[in-house]
């Protein structure tokens, strides 16, 4: 697999890159350096996804992580920001999550939390990656007492449910929302939590069977959901991914509403309660220029990040700041948790439909977004690597953005997870910002794939 973690933990497609005898290695591993090479027996939380291959895995990894001392408690399936709060909730050393996200059901990862729910930081995964390929039989080989133990526990779910019911000080009585579970963990929880909330609750992709998971439904699907609401006359539609970080939205004339937009009526209405520290918000170098000329308008700064979540909460933390995330959905509220929690997401924007008595269709009215178009490009297995130093690449890039002026920008990167280089081109004239995507794309793919 090359470097085992990519910018959201382990991934590959299971049983051919992630195997068992890998996940084993890596309990072992994360185990021993996540809790300080000393702890007798340390406590790790394991949750997962509703992908077919996440029992294999997680009795693999059990094994791992018991056979050096660990003992394990289960959550079964439960969303991947669940594991974030309940490992400090359950006062666990880590906790650890097996999901590809939004990837189809082939593919599995392992996302590793430290006992404080955050995010591994880059070097506790080099420490890990490098005892996983070197130093495996250096680890200790405990017996009889101290071998690990396996334990489930039993309330994750109204643990968590009660969790972000917190989170919203009054009843979303009246609101009729669909809800896109993507077939994945949310498709636990979702229908719960909003129901306890007060909304009238419309389910679609909520049953799971080991395939399904982000098939053709989910936040990377929104056909689906923007037709479902508007054949219902729903007021708004959310929709998550397979481990339900991230949302997605639809308001209530079927239109599809990104993260960049549920970024600007958040951040807009954290504003105006006193909320938002720093009158700051934190995305990334994908967010939309609507989105930074939205905060320079309304008195807020914005600051970006690389693109993927764990660098929009390090600036956070860093910076002192309070709401950050990504177009793509992972949006982050600190104040209530450690990493981007679709339901969470949900949860707020819905609160504010119901605090203002306003239609969401009204309120993405407040930013207007760039024109943008992004293509992705496969690229051969060292493409990524090659692409910064080919002369010819950057002068097509320096070209494009030449031509694009002040008005517009273009962002070429490589994925953090597939062998893609990911072409983005905004802009004011949406043919012009097309034709240079393409062109671009086009001098990648001759040179690199």
């Amino acid at each position: 697999m090359g470097r085992l973690f990519g910018t959201d933990g382990v991934r590959g497609v299971a049983n051919s890159e992630l195997t068992c005898e890998l996940a084993l290695k890596i309990g072992r591993a994360a185990a021993y350096v996540l809790t300080d090479s000393g702890n007798r027996h340390p406590k790790i939380i394991i949750g997962k996804d509703t992908r077919i291959s996440s029992d294999m895995l997680e009795a693999a990894i059990t094994a791992g992580l018991c056979s050096v001392g660990a003992d394990v408690v289960q959550l079964g399936v439960i969303p991947t920001p669940a594991v974030a709060y309940l490992v400090e909730k359950y006062k666990a050393d880590a906790g650890v999550m097996l999901t590809a996200s939004h990837n189809p059901c082939q593919f599995n990862g392992i996302k590793i939390f430290s006992g404080d729910g955050y995010k591994l930081p880059d070097a506790l995964e080099d420490k890990i990656e490098e005892i996983v390929f070197n130093k495996t039989e250096e680890l200790p080989v405990p017996t009889g007492g101290d071998i690990g133990t396996v334990t489930t526990a039993p309330n994750v779910v109204r643990d968590y449910v009660d969790h972000i019911k917190s989170t919203v000080p009054f009843s979303l009585d009246g609101l009729r929302i669909g809800i896109d579970c993507a077939n994945g963990a949310a498709s636990r929880t979702a229908e719960l939590l909003f129901t306890e909330l007060g909304a009238e609750c419309h389910m679609i992709s909520s049953h799971p069977n080991g395939v399904n998971v982000n098939d053709n439904c989910g936040s990377t699907h929104m056909e689906n959901l923007m037709a479902f609401v508007r054949e219902n006359g729903l007021d708004a539609g959310v929709a998550f991914d397979g481990d339900a970080d991230r949302c997605l939205a639809v308001d209530d004339k079927g239109n599809f509403v990104d993260g960049d937009f549920v970024m600007a009526i958040c951040a807009a209405d954290m504003k105006s309660r006193g909320k938002l520290e720093k009158n700051t918000a934190v995305g990334t170098i994908m967010t939309n220029m609507g989105f930074s000329r939205f905060c320079e308008e309304n008195g807020m700064h914005f600051e970006a990040t690389k693109v993927g979540d764990r660098y929009v909460l390090e600036r956070m933390k860093q910076s002192g700041y309070n709401f950050g995330g990504e177009q793509s959905g992972h949006v982050i509220f600190l104040d209530f948790a450690t990493t981007g929690d679709g339901q969470l997401t949900a949860a707020q924007l819905l609160s504010i439909l119901k605090r203002r008595q306003a239609k969401l269709s009204s309120l993405v009215t407040l930013m207007t977004r760039y024109p943008q178009v992004l293509v992705n490009v496969e690229v051969a297995e060292d493409g990524k690597a090659r692409f910064a130093s080919d002369a010819v690449v950057q002068e097509a890039v320096e070209k494009a953005r030449k031509e694009l002026g002040e008005d517009g920008r273009i962002v070429v990167r490589p994925s953090g997870t597939e062998p893609l280089l990911r072409v983005m081109v905004e802009g004011q004239d949406t043919q012009l910002i097309r034709k240079l995507a393409n062109s671009v794309a086009g001098v990648l793919k001759e040179r690199l794939a």
